[in-house]
């Protein structure tokens, strides 16, 4: 009897630590994630990416394999997205009303699970002050404690209250469409 009270302890504990290994958990993101907004205009493309930002994720892994997405928060300093030149930068900032809006931010309202490494995320988005609800699609990974998130997501000016920038005197419009473009990886 008392081998079979070592095995039921053996299995419980083992039952536990499996429970545990793939439980819930809390995430950051992590300093190889990446932001970027492209954008063209009527003199060249363009992009401007930010290295600051905060963010965390309560995710579910199961044996190396992301199986829920519970929420998502990030925020992005409006004024650490950054271009080659710093007259673009000042004509941003003023078209993302930095003086009013510090940050750019993303709230997780829900996650549809469509393949292994597919998700549909549908969130909040808040720029320049106006919020909209946007779906984005995100493809996944899970490596060494690492869960990664790519995605995409075509806005326009308009949508958040921004008029497309010009600049000197109005002979270089910036066109109304833009991309978020992100890497994310939570740890």
């Amino acid at each position: 009897m008392n081998s079979k009270i070592k095995t039921i302890i053996t299995s419980m504990v083992l039952f536990t630590m499996t429970l545990s290994v793939n439980a819930q958990k809390n995430y950051t993101l992590d300093a190889k994630t990446n932001f970027s907004v492209l954008g063209t205009s009527t003199l060249h493309d363009w992009e401007m990416k930010s290295p600051s930002r905060t963010g965390t994720a309560n995710l579910t892994i199961v044996d190396s394999k992301l199986t829920d997405i519970n929420s998502i928060d990030i925020t992005l300093p409006a004024e650490s997205i950054k271009s080659e030149k710093k007259s673009m930068d000042k004509v941003a900032y003023q078209t993302l009303k930095t003086d009013k809006f510090k940050n750019i931010k993303y709230i997780l309202k829900s996650a549809e699970k469509v393949n292994e490494t597919t998700w549909n995320l549908t969130g909040t988005y808040t720029i320049a002050g106006v919020s909209k609800v946007l779906k984005t699609q995100v493809k996944t990974s899970v490596s060494n404690g690492v869960v990664n998130l790519q995605g995409s997501n075509k806005i326009k000016f308009t949508e958040f209250g921004m008029k497309s920038p010009t600049a000197l005197l109005g002979t270089i419009k910036t066109g109304e469409d833009l991309t978020i473009k992100f890497n994310l990886n939570f740890n």
